[in-house]
C-alpha cells in the first residue's frame, strides 16, 4: 500500500474515531438531560448512562449503514436511549405534591420534596408494589399508585409533623 493511501485510511478512521466520539457525546448528554428532568436520582449511574448512551450509538450507526437516513436514525437510537424511562417516579410524585397538596407546598416545593421522597422508605415500598413499566402511566394502575402515594405523603406530613404552609383564609367577616 502506498504512502498517500495510508494516510488517507489512518485520516478516515481517525475522523470516524472523533464523529463517533461526539455522536456519543451528542447521545450521553440527551440522556444526561432528559434524566435530570424525570429521574434525577439516577443521574449519579454514570455506567448506566455510558452503556445506555453507547447502545444508542450502535443502534444509530446500525440504522445508518441499513440504508435509514439520519432522523430515522435518530429516532431508532432515542427509543434504545430511552427505552425503560418513559414512565418517572419523580414526575409522579411531582405531580401528586402539586395537583394533593398545592395549597400546602408551593413551587418550588414539590420538585425539590419529590427528590427526597424517592429516598423514602414507605414511597419506595409503594411504589415496588406496581411493576412500573414505560406504560404505566397510561394503565388503570396508575390511579391507584397515585392514591397509595397520596395517603403514603399524609402519613409522613403528620407523623413526622412537618411543617406545611398555612393559607391565611380569604377575608372572613371575622377578620373585617
Amino acid at each position: 500500500m502506498n504512502e498517500s493511501k495510508k494516510k488517507s485510511n489512518f485520516l478516515t478512521r481517525r475522523t470516524m474515531k472523533q464523529k463517533n466520539k461526539k455522536e456519543l457525546s451528542y447521545f450521553r448528554l440527551k440522556l444526561e438531560s432528559y434524566m435530570s428532568e424525570h429521574h434525577p436520582e439516577r443521574l449519579g449511574d454514570k455506567e448506566f448512562i455510558t452503556a445506555r448512551a453507547d447502545i444508542a450509538l450502535t443502534a444509530y450507526c446500525d440504522a445508518v449503514a441499513q440504508g435509514f437516513n439520519h432522523l430515522e436514525a435518530e429516532r431508532i437510537a432515542s427509543e434504545v436511549l430511552f427505552s425503560g424511562l418513559h414512565f418517572s417516579k419523580y414526575d409522579t410524585l411531582v405531580s401528586v405534591l402539586e395537583d394533593e397538596f398545592e395549597r400546602k407546598l408551593p413551587a418550588p416545593l414539590p420538585e425539590r420534596l419529590s427528590f427526597l421522597l424517592l429516598a423514602n422508605k414507605a414511597v419506595q415500598a409503594t411504589f415496588a408494589g406496581y411493576e412500573l413499566t414505560d406504560e404505566f402511566a397510561a394503565s388503570e394502575q396508575y390511579d391507584r399508585l397515585y392514591t397509595e402515594l397520596t395517603g403514603t405523603i399524609v402519613l409522613l406530613i403528620e407523623s413526622n409533623n412537618l411543617p406545611t404552609v398555612k393559607q391565611t383564609e380569604e377575608a372572613s367577616p371575622k377578620a373585617l
